[in-house]
């Protein structure tokens, strides 16, 4: 496995492993990679014959008042993961490699579906992550690029950004991988208490109510978003909740009757991190 530094070490790769005929993966990361990144990266060793994995802690997603400083970083756990993994190189770039004239004139942006969910709360984060991930598909030139669905906004933003730049990626979306007690995978989860870890598994407690509501005939979200409140409340009350929202999963506009596929959505703030979850339910299923 190769570590590669800068852009054109990537460029040169990537070349020469198309010159083996073989089809590139891309694995997008910020580092302090857990089995939900190696499952990711388990899936493109599937399906491509060279997986790049990039660990970048992106400056230009964090907001003033966020952890960039303090995200955590453990790069040698995370070449050892990717090696595991299957990785074919992994792109570790310093923030001047990336933005060498510091804050770029040329960014990218998707407005309404950065309006809702987490795009309320944190000003300019989807810009940051398009851009940087715009950034990332035209150095490695990839064939395919796997995210996960944990970050659905994220996911849906990075599709609609494919078609609409008409990048030649195929975008691969891949489950969430949870803990034993259902908290989805995070690398905010170890800046997490005792005690708030301990009480953190509420988060997916309350989506399955919200799927068991839907699935046996609920059909206002508004009682669907205060079942959800009541329990993280009841459960987690070391949490402060930051939304709970019922959405279209292709629009992420608020539905208010759920009567089809949709997303139940919502992000809870502890003491040492923002958590967020997800679930997808189709409304027109049946309870078994």
């Amino acid at each position: 496995m190769k570590v590669l530094t800068t852009i054109q070490q990537v460029r040169d790769f990537v070349q020469a492993a198309r010159a083996r005929q073989l089809s590139v993966g891309l694995v997008p990361t910020m580092g302090n990679l857990h089995e939900g990144h190696y499952s990711l990266i388990r899936a493109a060793a599937k399906e491509c014959g060279c997986v790049v994995v990039s660990v970048f802690v992106n400056p230009t997603q964090f907001g003033p008042n966020e952890d960039y400083a303090t995200y955590p970083r453990t790069p040698e756990q995370d070449l050892a993961g990717c090696q595991a993994g299957g990785a074919a190189a992994v792109f570790m770039p310093s923030v001047e490699e990336m933005y060498p004239r510091g804050q770029t004139l040329a960014t990218v942006s998707i407005a309404s579906l950065g309006d809702n969910l987490c795009g309320a709360s944190r000003s300019g984060h989807f810009t940051g992550v398009c851009t940087v991930v715009s950034k990332l598909f035209n150095i490695v030139r990839c064939d395919k690029a796997f995210f996960g669905m944990k970050d659905f906004q994220q996911l849906t933003i990075i599709r609609r950004m494919v078609d609409d730049l008409n990048f030649p990626i195929e975008i691969v979306p891949c489950p969430t991988v949870r803990e034993p007690d259902g908290l989805a995978m995070s690398s905010r989860n170890s800046k997490l208490s005792k005690e708030d870890r301990a009480q953190a598994p509420a988060l997916h407690a309350s989506l399955e109510l919200a799927r068991e509501m839907i699935l046996e005939g609920v059909r206002d979200s508004r009682a669907i978003i205060e079942a959800i409140a009541a329990k993280i409340a009841a459960q987690a009350p070391g949490g402060a909740i930051d939304y709970v929202k019922v959405v279209h999963p292709d629009t992420l506009k608020d539905v208010q009757v759920p009567d089809g596929p949709v997303l139940v959505a919502l992000a809870v703030r502890f003491q040492g991190a923002r958590l967020i979850d997800n679930i997808l339910v189709d409304a027109a299923a049946k309870a078994s």
